[in-house]
């Protein structure tokens, strides 16, 4: 499963492989409420097909409605906004009167995206530059926790995995957050060195490694937007992993097991060099209280909470997992 970002590059890749024109838009500016966030792309074929979205809809079908009435005509980029009246933001859709911007980018062989697919499928993080007087295209590595920006004629957007996600344990859990979490425009790689669930990996696209945890985090050098989650059950596994990651800057860090384990986790911690406050920071039973019981709606909870801490939500505004365990009424999320 890709990413929507992922997404839309491959189908342009694929349209113009098969001889169509195609266009990227990509928001590059908002004010007031908008629907999508800058960066959002959206792809139009010549044929009227599309993939992605900048907005409610409503823009979509403007752009959608230009091209099968005019075709892709424009050989060089153009920036074009929407929703700048009161008539034109009810018309479009936004709300509160909000206007966005976009760059519409017609793409060819000088657009460099097999180029950039290429490199992200080497996991890289890559900055494309775009100059939109002239189209011409410039790729090179991006600096981790870079952002879109636009500078005159400049403009330099962000592709690759922004995040990563550290899963420890291959079983059936994993599957489903590592799957969820790359449509999310995760890096997720899975550690897992037991034979017995390694053999039975069937995501081609998410590396599992066969390596001792706490030495695959080290190997990572985990930053502030990196996450852990430890799914195995075991504390050979899972501890080891959890003590080198909590002296890390990762911004997530979390593990499976109920509230009485989680408890003797984190006594078995304190016999380790790890200080109260470092030990605070691990979130377990993890994921926010959902009601969840089956693997997809306990991989949602997960991420659900790891987009809260991500997004900066104060932990008051979060559903306290365990507060909802201890008045849910019967059986609790087996997390």
């Amino acid at each position: 499963m890709d990413s929507i970002d992922l997404e839309v590059l491959k189908t342009c890749s694929a349209w113009l492989a098969a001889g169509h024109r195609c266009q990227l838009v990509t928001v590059i500016r908002t004010w007031g409420s908008s629907p999508r966030p800058i960066g959002a792309t959206l792809a139009i074929c010549d044929d009227g097909r599309v993939v992605g979205s900048v907005s409610g809809g409503c823009i979509e079908d403007d752009l959608i409605e230009r091209v099968r009435k005019e075709g892709i005509v424009r050989r060089l980029p153009e920036v074009v906004s929407y929703g700048i009246t009161a008539d034109e933001a009810h018309r479009f859709g936004l709300p509160c009167g909000g206007t966005i911007e976009l760059a519409l980018e017609p793409l060819g062989p000088e657009s460099r995206i097999d180029e950039l697919l290429e490199r992200l499928a080497a996991h890289e993080l890559v900055a494309r530059t775009l100059n939109l007087g002239n189209g011409a295209v410039m790729l090179e590595r991006a600096r981790p926790g870079a952002v879109l920006e636009r500078n005159g004629d400049l403009l330099v957007t962000q592709h690759g995995p922004r995040w990563r996600l550290l899963i420890i344990g291959a079983g059936q859990l994993s599957r489903m957050l590592a799957q969820i979490a790359t449509a999310m425009d995760y890096h997720v790689t899975v550690c897992d060195p037991r034979e017995e669930y390694r053999a039975g990996w069937a995501l081609p696209e998410v590396p599992l490694v066969h390596a001792m945890p706490d030495d695959l985090v080290l190997e990572m050098q985990l930053d502030s937007r990196s996450a852990v989650v430890a799914l195995t059950h075991d504390p050979k596994l899972d501890d080891m992993a959890l003590l080198e990651a909590l002296k890390s800057d990762a911004f997530y860090i979390g593990a499976i097991g109920s509230r009485a384990n989680n408890a003797k986790r984190r006594e078995r911690l304190l016999q380790f060099d790890l200080t109260e406050e470092q030990i605070a920071r691990l979130h377990g039973p993890i994921g926010l209280y959902i009601g969840s019981k089956t693997p997809p709606e306990i991989a949602i909870s997960i991420l659900a909470e790891m987009t809260a801490v991500k997004n900066g939500v104060p932990e008051v505004l979060q559903i306290n997992h365990a507060a909802a365990l201890a008045t849910a009424p019967g059986p609790a999320c087996p997390t």
